[in-house]
């Protein structure tokens, strides 16, 4: 796959790319009705003789539009955002820098300079997907804003037991804590990378050592408590349970973002340093503070327990 970083405004033209099936959207979370739009512009290109391509934006829209958001936290920030699509198999991935002038492109300008100056044969979005300044263009004007220069495709809307598969639904269910519920809409576990940091250890200490994992701060974090996950570390898979918090028992300050600890079943290996990936699958318990040290141990058992009885019957 070719990356390609567009900056408005695109001094590209038509001739520098083969005629293009193009899949336009932000595509945060990649989920299943974003993979649709995607297969979609794939399928079109192989049927057409035509090469694939998807354009998604960065930063997100609301960074640059709200007076107020300074930070948005992603279901698939950047990075991941483009090692999914490329395992989707697309030929060209185009990343729009977005800004206040880029958004000011009237529809009839975006689709000259975006859609047509890229060369695109076959534009493939969302029932929803809007363009333009104000978004006052859509997938029932693209036709006229076209030129007769492309083709288009609408991919209707993708339902999982009646509801849409959205990104604002997958985030609705990240800050529940409904980790389990995720993959019915992302077609996968969520998931979120990071590096394992120094710590104060203290775990060792209790009998249950955890790998501190400095999480991208991009990434958005469920609530705070107890999770079963599985953890990649060095290419392999393995199961642990997460506690994502502040450690109430032994500090009375909050830190500004929760710590992520997860104590890997059967695994005794300095890994600081290591770049990871927590696979988030089921809220065992919120966090809370505990009378002393016996408590947390004993109860840090029975999680230990309960995530191990989880994997044990999902892997039946």
């Amino acid at each position: 796959m070719e990356l390609i970083k567009l900056n408005h405004p695109n001094s590209y033209k038509r001739e520098d790319f083969p005629p293009l099936a193009l899949a336009m959207g932000y595509f945060d979370g990649v989920h299943l009705g974003h993979q649709e739009v995607i297969k979609s512009a794939i399928k079109a290109a192989e049927d057409n003789g035509l090469k694939s391509a998807v354009m998604t934006f960065d930063p997100h829209p609301s960074v640059v539009l709200g007076k107020s958001i300074k930070h948005v936290e992603y279901i698939t920030p950047l990075e991941e955002k483009v090692a999914i699509i490329e395992q989707l198999g697309v030929d060209y991935l185009f990343i729009v820098h977005f800004t206040h002038e880029f958004a000011g492109l009237l529809p009839q300008e975006f689709i000259d300079g975006y859609v047509i100056g890229l060369n695109a044969k076959q534009a493939v979005a969302g029932f929803d997907f809007t363009y333009g300044k104000m978004g006052k263009g859509t997938m029932e004007t693209i036709q006229f804003h076209s030129r007769g220069q492309f083709d288009y495709t609408v991919v209707p809307k993708l339902s999982t037991s009646g509801e849409k598969i959205s990104s604002t639904a997958i985030r609705t269910r990240l800050k529940a804590g409904e980790m389990d519920k995720i993959p019915g809409h992302l077609g996968r576990w969520y998931t979120t990378s990071g590096t394992v940091v120094h710590g104060d250890k203290r775990g060792r200490t209790i009998g249950f050592p955890t790998a501190n994992v400095d999480v991208n701060k991009d990434y958005i974090l469920p609530p705070i408590g107890v999770y079963a996950v599985r953890i990649m570390v060095k290419g392999d898979w393995h199961q642990g349970v997460c506690n994502l918090g502040y450690k109430p028992t032994f500090k009375d300050e909050k830190a500004s973002r929760p710590s992520v600890e997860v104590y890997i079943f059967d695994f005794n290996e300095e890994i600081y340093g290591e770049q990871v990936v927590v696979e988030w699958h089921l809220r065992i318990r919120s966090e809370r503070k505990f009378a002393g040290i016996d408590q947390l141990v004993e109860q840090i058992g029975k999680d230990k327990e309960e995530a191990k009885s989880y994997f044990e019957n999902s892997l039946r």
